[in-house]
């Protein structure tokens, strides 16, 4: 398994501060950075969204998150991988998930991102709950089948 300081995992209850991240995949070995930042938009479908409220098995999510970082640094030869989920309520415009990595070059880094975001949302236990302007909620759940490969 790659060694805890190439991976940065972190649930939070406050803003997630991007700035902060970026220096968590410097290496002078590395020629590729991506990131990934998922933020609260406005509408989903039809529906205008008022906000999204996220919740968390905490210490069954964050080891999740961690496997993950593990699996997708010998999966697409990544230096560094960063995960750090926002959790309670997350207004438009603000970021509720922040993924980034870093490799030798930046096909591994581009191929990695979708991967670990699709395995985010399926595998990990953490629940979002969407609450519209016309008042109705709705929860949804991570789902119980892997992303394709």
């Amino acid at each position: 398994m790659p060694s805890p300081h190439r991976i940065y995992t972190e649930l939070v209850d406050t803003p997630i501060d991007m700035l902060s991240l970026a220096e968590k995949t410097g290496d002078p070995d590395v020629g590729a950075h991506a990131w990934f930042i998922g933020v609260t938009r406005r509408t989903t479908g039809e529906q205008i969204t008022q906000t999204l409220d996220y919740e968390a098995h905490r210490p069954m999510a964050i080891e999740q998150i961690k496997q993950i970082a593990f699996h997708a640094i010998e999966k697409f030869s990544l230096a560094h991988v960063v995960i750090v989920h926002r959790l309670g309520s997350v207004p438009i415009g603000e970021a509720s998930i922040v993924v980034g990595c870093s490799s030798a070059h930046r096909v591994d880094s581009f191929a990695a991102l979708p991967w670990m975001m699709d395995t985010l949302k399926q595998d990990v236990a953490i629940w979002k709950r969407e609450t519209y302007a016309n008042g109705q909620q709705q929860w949804v759940h991570p789902a119980s089948e892997p992303p394709e490969a």
